[in-house]
């Protein structure tokens, strides 16, 4: 290869680097000057190496670009510093596309744009959207993106161009390759093609004559030659994302299409996509979904012809291994959780249609098929929710289960294949064999099998050289057993650098060498990903392997999997979940390997970034596929850090909370007296000196404090009513707060409340629990149970709040006393709504849900509230948790400032005069981001019913 040449610093084989390189001071400058981010410390790079794969490559510097032209001065200043570049999206790559030990351009954070045209039949997309946000905007106009990963909660439009996704019922005629529309491209030289504009073809033959003349000739070579033409068409007949997309010679005529098409599935190594057009697909709103149970996986893939015939969208396949993982579900389905499992195997099988008489069309044709199949067991198909969900929860919480379940030090490695439908059962039995032959345990196949595309998951250790020789055993009979069944050695997951080493033998010779005629036609000087998808080494996939030293149990069951990242608050502004478990380990194994400094490094930039700058909501455990809650790691490290003195302070606060929070309200009350510079400069002063995660920073737009919490009397109470003590330390919105306004609402019902005879001084824990302040939280659970217990007649009555992350509080205080407890806006729901008189709606209100609202199961509560007191419910499609976290927003307004930006936006598009939310300091925190002022949403409704 010609040009400048790239320096990769590959490791030999098992080798992690845990010291750092030192920085190069040149290289960081030279980034500098672009005007994007760029990340240098240990934190920064360590945090951006880990992804889903079992590759660790720790890279130079990372730059968050914010534009195309961003990415081309990327280029030319790693061209000129010889360094290599790689892309990082979604971060959920499982073969290790997305790491680099070169320069790492993050695109998650600036490129999410998402613009719906056509009414849904195409959708312009930028590559840090994750497909669940985009399908979130097209499912108003019934249609969807054609390719549906598992992985859509995290996946991004980068990763699906980039990996020629495909998913669980698109198969390969609604994959990436087939429904992208046009892209812009940022080639290595700089140069940015629209391959969507009327004079395309032009404009690259004008800017890139050599590359132009170079598509053309290899379009030619390919065919010309009969055997090329042969290959190509049989291996991309099933599922293939092995190597470069050499169909695309075969597809397309143009230079400028044919170029468009290689960029797909190319892995980011011949191109930046700075945005992608696709066209969409329909949503089939008539759904029918059934179990299949057979007794063996021969019965099961010799069914499959049939049953494609019949037209199932989807037909999953989960072999007896498989089966017995479900099992330990709890929310599996009786009929499966009873089987005594053998050598069982299952298809999931879907219909989907448009209209109920043809779904109805096609249950009635499949009925005599199901009745005709070898089954162990009676099959129905459903249409319940439940029932669906049930059956789906089972295939996607598969490598949940198995991967939660691995042992401490582990790594679970996803794989995929396809072969021919008629050959699936035969590989199938010959894979479980090889897992037996190699020791590997609680190993399980499942996947599209109306493709021939299944995925297997193995739990593997490379500390050390058996375990290392295990895999390359493995693999080696893996790939053999593939290859001679006509298969592909990658369907979805792309080549990578776990396959790369294998392309030649997949293709041969002369696809293979037209496959570096690519690469060096458009990224000569092999700039960009080097050492994937084509391989520099033949034994590159055994090199930088990562290893998981056991530190603590959220961090052990991490698979680094980075489903947790879109929901997190602190994801724009530090780090995401991921990173704060991928950082305890590099932490631990600094340690391990003597690099001190390092350890301390990470220990002290962990105190900013991964402590105090957390928001501890939980909305990682909703995402997490182990359900792992980052949050409760973050309150423990926050409790081992408390000294003794915050603790004893804030126990004796726990034993006067009527007095602390009454002083709390009051001085803000006194503060918004004053000229606002002046608290202003008293909190800031206080920080320098007590630090910014101790003294909060008052703002102007902070209201005045409020009033002391009204104690209600009444014998014949059917619920005990919990004010907030938010509302004793933040004044409402106009005259009245939450807690006049639930009352009133209750009165019109004819509903009636009581509250704890001594509830000024009592709170739902969040302050001390999210703190780590261990012994005040212990010290305000107890008063909480004790008092509840006489309020509520020993658990007779429920007990409603009004806060919805004080409820969240509550839930556990009140569980072990057997209390029920419920959300205000529950509450409302379920009992009060039906008895309310007819009243004067708004004509919009725009909704905030907050994470507790989550976590308790009720924002369709929320929902159908303000649809109550609002002819229109706006719910913004980018909110989130807002970060503001009780004081957490006062701490370090950095934090909700990030978390709040894209939401904050969606709310200026809806144009709603009326907003409403569910948690006092969450309507501070939209306030604050929105200038709108958020009241809670029973305000709102006592004013529509007044």
């Amino acid at each position: 290869m010609s040009g400048v040449r790239v320096d990769t610093r590959r490791g030999s084989p098992m080798t992690t680097r845990t010291a750092l390189e030192p920085v190069d001071p040149l290289l960081v400058e030279a980034l500098e000057q672009i005007g994007a981010a760029v990340g240098a410390r240990a934190t920064d790079r360590l945090a951006a190496a880990h992804d889903a794969s079992h590759y660790l490559l720790t890279p130079r510097a990372v730059v968050t670009a914010r534009t195309a032209d961003d990415v081309a001065a990327v280029f030319r200043t790693a061209r000129s510093q010889g360094v290599p570049v790689a892309f990082r999206s979604g971060g959920t790559s499982l073969s290790g596309q997305a790491g680099s030990d070169g320069v790492l351009i993050d695109t998650r954070h600036h490129f999410r744009g998402i613009e719906v045209l056509d009414d849904g039949a195409r959708v312009r997309v930028q590559p840090g959207a994750t497909v669940r946000a985009t399908n979130m905007r097209l499912v108003r106009r019934a249609h969807k993106l054609g390719p549906d990963p598992a992985s859509e909660i995290a996946c991004t439009i980068g990763g699906v161009v980039a990996n020629n996704s495909s998913g669980m019922s698109c198969g390969t005629h609604a994959n990436t390759y087939r429904t992208l529309e046009s892209a812009v491209l940022v080639l290595p030289s700089g140069t940015v093609v629209d391959t969507g504009a009327p004079d395309a073809g032009e404009r690259l033959r004008a800017a890139e004559p050599r590359l132009v003349e170079g598509l053309e000739r290899i379009r030619d070579r390919v065919r010309q030659n009969p055997a090329s033409v042969a290959t190509l068409r049989r291996l991309h007949a099933i599922k293939n994302t092995m190597g470069y997309g050499l169909n695309s010679f075969l597809d397309f005529d143009e230079p400028v299409k044919i170029l468009e098409h290689l960029v797909i599935g190319s892995e980011g190594t011949l191109a930046f996509v700075a945005e992608a057009t696709f066209r969409t697909v329909p949503i089939l709103p008539q759904v029918s979904t059934g179990l299949l149970v057979f007794s063996s996986l021969a019965d099961a893939t010799a069914a499959l012809p049939a049953l494609v015939a019949a037209g199932f969208a989807t037909i999953e396949l989960l072999d007896a291994a498989s089966l017995r993982v479900a099992q330990r579900d709890p929310e599996a389905p009786a009929e499966l959780r009873a089987l005594s499992v053998d050598s069982h195997a299952a298809l999931l099988v879907e219909f989907q249609e448009a209209t109920p008489a043809a779904l109805a069309a096609r249950e009635e044709a499949a009925a005599e098929l199901l009745v005709g199949l070898p089954l162990s067991s009676a099959a129905a198909l459903s249409s319940d929710a439940v029932i669906r969900a049930q059956l789906w929860h089972i295939r996607k919480g598969l490598f949940t289960t198995v991967a939660e379940a691995r042992p401490s030090g582990t790594n679970a490695l996803l794989e995929d294949i396809a072969v021919p439908v008629e050959r699936l059962g035969e590989t199938c039995e010959r894979l479980i064999e090889l897992f037996d032959k190699h020791g590997y345990e609680e190993s399980v196949i499942f996947g599209h099998a109306k493709d021939g595309n299944i995925h297997f998951l193995i739990n593997e250790r490379f500390d050390d050289a058996a375990n290392l020789a295990r895999y390359e055993a493995f693999t080696e009979e893996m790939i053999d057993l593939v290859l001679s069944r006509g298969g592909t050695l990658k369907a979805e997951h792309g080549t990578g650098r776990i396959m790369a080493p294998f392309v030649n033998r997949q293709y041969g010779d002369e696809l293979y060498d037209v496959m570096w005629q690519v690469k060096r036609l458009i990224d000569p000087e092999g700039l960009l990903n080097p050492g994937v998808l084509l391989p520099e080494d033949p034994r590159g996939y055994t090199r930088d392997l990562k290893t998981a030293p056991t530190v603590e149990s959220e961090v052990d069951r991490c698979v680094e999997c980075g489903y947790c990242e879109p929901a997190c608050p602190s994801k724009n502004v530090t780090l995401t979940p991921r990173q704060r478990i991928v950082l305890r380990r590099e932490m631990e194994r600094a340690r391990e390997a003597g690099d001190e400094a390092l350890a301390k490094t990470l220990e002290k930039e962990y105190g900013y970034d991964g402590i105090d700058t957390c928001a501890v909501d939980g909305m990682c455990q909703i995402a997490c596929p182990v359900r792992i809650n980052t949050g409760d790691l973050v309150r423990r490290l926050r409790a081992e850090n408390q000294n003794a003195l915050a603790q004893g302070g804030w126990n004796l606060a726990a034993k006067h909370w009527e007095s602390v929070s009454g002083m709390g309200g009051a001085a803000l009350s006194f503060a918004g007296r004053l000229p606002a510079a002046l608290p202003i400069l008293a909190t800031r002063a206080g920080r320098a000196i007590l630090g910014s995660d101790t003294v909060p920073l008052y703002t102007a737009d902070l209201p005045g404090g409020g009033s002391r919490r009204a104690l209600v009397a009444d014998p014949d109470a059917e619920a005990v009513y919990f004010s907030s003590c938010t509302t004793t330390m933040f004044g409402p919105v106009g005259g009245d707060g939450v807690a006049q306004s639930f009352l009133r609402l209750c009165e019109r019902a004819g509903v009636r409340v009581a509250t704890p005879d001594d509830l000024p001084s009592l709170c739902c824990g969040t302050p001390w629990k999210s703190k780590g302040l261990s012994k005040g939280y212990a010290e305000m659970r107890a008063r909480v149970g004790a008092s509840l217990l006489r309020a509520t007649d020993g658990g007779r009555l429920p007990v409603v709040c009004d806060a919805s992350s004080c409820t969240e509080g509550l839930v556990p205080m009140a569980k072990e006393h057997g209390i029920r407890v419920i959300d205000a806006v529950a509450f409302v729901d379920e009992r009060i709504l039906p008895h309310l008189p007819a009243g004067q709606k708004v004509a919009s209100v725009t909704v905030h849900p907050t994470c507790s609202s989550v976590h308790l199961g009720i924002v369709d509560a929320l929902t159908r509230v303000a649809g109550a007191a609002a002819d229109e419910v706006v719910v913004p499609d980018d909110w989130g948790c807002c970060g503001f976290a009780g004081d957490r927003g006062m701490l370090h307004p950095e934090l909700t400032a990030s978390a709040t930006a894209a939401e904050a936006a969606d709310v200026a598009a809806a144009g709603s005069a009326v907003h409403a939310s569910l948690n006092r300091t969450c309507e501070l925190g939209m306030t604050r981001a929105t200038g709108h002022e958020y009241r809670h949403i029973l305000q709102l409704l006592d004013d529509a019913t007044a």
